[in-house]
């Protein structure tokens, strides 16, 4: 029952998201308003009845009356306002509370939950005493449709309520439903786990069988299913036909199609009706086929249908299956080192198959942890919104790239820095109306966020149109705050990162949404601490955009290994552009520490110097890795290059928490540890240094 309940609390979890898109979409796109609420409610519907299989009463009572208020936007018969939609979204929030606490527990919970009732008792009131007139939409926009559903005998046993479906089929139009039964079962043949009643049911809706199919999607291997079009018009409403047709829906043993169309035929005196094509469902494993129907003689085409099967599964197991390949891909690193250092016949081959085995299976591991981005986009709608509303700017909220996939512990941790942001760009990025017609810009702001994938970096980035950062007075604040001296000279982009310093605000005011001098340091930490990046860039009165460079994985990387004393380092390979073995007397300048390699001078780190690793002499011959972020280069110095490495990454202790420049280390094939370099952190630490030289 509890693993029920866990998958009753994911689906209600993607209901309210869909619905939450759904709304938000509605108020952008109000031309497609008919699809969009007929989405809203489909949901609704879907959400109210596997609340009520819960027995969570209090949420299907208080779905249901937003549906009904939704039924009648459906109809026609109320008009889709702002404060419907607006009511809407505060009782989602209500009610993703409530699916927890189904019994209202919570004193909270219990207040919102009578006050929100109410607020859309009173919509459908309204709703009542206003009703719209509107024209009657024309018979031609209808199609009538003939449904033969024949549920298998063991249904029930799977869990499949065949009624709800009817109930189902009703909400897309109207309905008459005529039930049989294929046999008569002796009493003590009787089974009440079984079923044995079929359906022919007429169904008048909008033209499109694929409403009608979603319905049965998940049955349609339990039962046969045809769907055909009667006619292309609303003959439900046909007061001739439905003066024709059985009140009593017991009457006839069968409805068939055969004796719906000789109803219609009657109806309409002779008159010829087209078929124009089939809804029968066609089975996923069915091959192209035609097969002649027994009674029609008309031909149906089943057409093969290529389904995309999911099956959900626990983000635990999830993080215990990237263990297990963790711990295979070290393992895998030590029998490769053991086939190295002996001579078995044999051996050698295993082995190579066994890697790539183990990188076929990390690749596959690691994209079952991938998240579109797109679920956090939906999220930052909403706050956009609301957060707008509460500043009384008009903004609008577009995205890009929402496609673009992320390890989900990335997207979780990200999560947080993005919405700062956001609220940053809201509050002190978008000018008010007055101001931005005053400045001739359009009064309604925009806030744009898109990723994109760049190398083996995912890329986010946060653009508004507002008021832009003056650089200027940036500066003139880091100097009174003694963040920075008076005469001290920065580049325009090292001022912009002062904003990342803790306690730093140019807010006057300090308001509930930012203002306070927290937030930016933390965001910059946490994008560090996974081991991503972060960029200003900025214009006056023009805007702002924010760039974060993350990595796709936190949890395996390809890297480089390499030796410094009997010190070993991984430098990720993605950071990695050549390596070059060269006389130490040739491209060093000790003077300003430059290495000119291939006619291009570089910065230069000795790696042995840098960490104070041994006294031995200096060797003249060193090798050099020319490591890349962002544009920036740099020459690291190492005694030795030992080839390239899938390294499991590990937090590191306390002792290295201070440590910017290492990311992470990783246990070696022989069992020793190695640590990993940030190639980011090393370039921006000696482009520090430089400065501090120079000054």
């Amino acid at each position: 029952m509890s693993n029920l309940r866990d998958i009753y609390l994911e689906e209600a979890e993607d209901l309210f998201k869909k619905m939450e898109s759904s709304l938000l979409l509605l108020e952008k796109t109000p031309e497609d308003s008919e699809v969009l609420v007929a989405d809203v409610f489909r949901s609704m519907h879907t959400l109210k009845g596997s609340s009520g299989m819960f027995g969570s009463v209090n949420v299907a009572d208080f779905v249901h009356n937003l549906e009904t208020v939704y039924d009648q936007v459906r109809s026609g018969t109320a008009l889709l306002s702002k404060q419907i939609i607006d009511t809407t979204l505060t009782s989602l929030d209500h009610l993703k509370k409530i699916v927890l606490d189904p019994e209202l527990k919570d004193e909270e919970n219990a207040s919102n939950h009578q006050t929100l009732t109410q607020d859309v008792l009173n919509l459908l009131q309204t709703i009542e005493e206003n009703p719209i007139t509107v024209a009657e939409v024309a018979n031609e926009e209808k199609t009538t449709y003939h449904i033969h559903f024949k549920p298998n005998t063991r249904i029930l046993q799977n869990g499949t309520n065949p009624l709800l479906l009817i109930d189902e089929l009703s909400d897309l139009g109207k309905t008459r439903v005529y039930p049989y039964f294929d046999k008569v079962v002796e009493n003590e043949g009787f089974n009440p786990e079984n079923s044995y009643v079929g359906w022919h049911i007429l169904l008048t809706k909008e033209p499109g069988v694929e409403p009608i199919r979603d319905v049965f999607i998940f049955v349609h291997d339990d039962a046969q299913i045809d769907i055909e079009e009667l006619h292309p018009s609303d003959l439900l409403s046909d007061r001739k036909l439905s003066a024709m047709l059985p009140e009593n829906d017991f009457q006839f043993e069968t409805f068939e199609l055969s004796t719906a169309r000789k109803f219609v035929d009657e109806a309409y005196e002779g008159t010829q009706n087209i078929k124009i094509g089939s809804g029968r469902l066609p089975k996923i494993e069915s091959p192209d086929e035609a097969k002649a129907d027994e009674k029609g003689g008309d031909k149906r085409v089943f057409k093969k249908v290529k389904a995309t099967q999911t099956v959900r599964v626990p983000a635990k197991k999830l993080d215990e299956l990237m263990n297990l390949v963790s711990e295979l891909v070290t393992t895998q690193a030590s029998l490769s080192l053991f086939t190295e250092s002996e001579e078995v016949s044999g051996l050698q081959s295993i082995t190579e198959n066994i890697e790539k085995l183990t990188r076929q299976l990390r690749d596959t591991a690691f994209g079952m942890t991938l998240v579109p981005i797109n679920n956090l986009f939906n999220r930052f709608q909403r706050v956009t919104r609301d957060l707008s509303d509460q500043l009384g700017k008009e903004v609008e909220f577009t995205t890009d790239g929402g496609d673009t996939e992320l390890d989900k512990r990335i997207i979780e941790n990200v999560s947080d820095p993005l919405l700062h942001l956001i609220r940053n760009s809201l509050d002190h990025g978008i000018e008010s109306r007055e101001e931005r017609i005053a400045k001739g810009k359009p009064p309604k702001g925009q806030i744009l966020i898109r990723s994109y994938y760049s190398g083996a970096k995912v890329y986010i980035q946060i653009q508004d149109d507002g008021k832009g950062i003056d650089p200027d007075k940036i500066f003139k604040k880091a100097v009174e705050n003694g963040l920075v001296g008076k005469n001290e000279s920065l580049s325009r982009k090292e001022i912009f990162d002062l904003i990342f310093t803790a306690g730093f605000t140019m807010a006057k005011n300090v308001t509930d949404i930012s203002g306070r001098g927290v937030g930016m340091d933390v965001v910059k930490r946490n994008i560090h601490d996974m081991r991503g990046e972060i960029v200003v860039e900025s214009e006056i009165d023009q805007g702002t955009a924010i760039t974060l460079g993350l990595p796709l994985t936190l949890s395996v990387i390809d890297g480089l290994l390499v030796k410094v004393s009997d010190t070993s380092f991984v430098i990720p390979l993605m950071e990695v552009e050549r390596c070059h073995g060269v006389s130490r007397s040739e491209v060093v300048n000790e003077f300003n520490q430059l290495a000119t390699i291939e006619n291009e001078q570089l910065p230069f780190v000795d790696l042995r110097k840098e960490f104070r690793l041994s006294a031995d002499e200096e060797r003249d011959f060193i090798n050099v890795v020319i490591v890349k972020n962002r544009g920036a280069k740099l020459a690291v110095a190492v005694d030795s290059i030992e080839g390239e490495y899938q390294a499991v990454l590990k937090p590191v202790g306390r002792f290295f928490k201070k440590q910017e420049f290492i990311s992470g280390a990783t246990i070696l094939g022989d069992g020793t540890m190695a640590l990993v370099l940030d190639a980011y952190k090393i370039i921006e630490q000696k482009e520090l240094k430089s400065r501090t030289l120079a000054s």
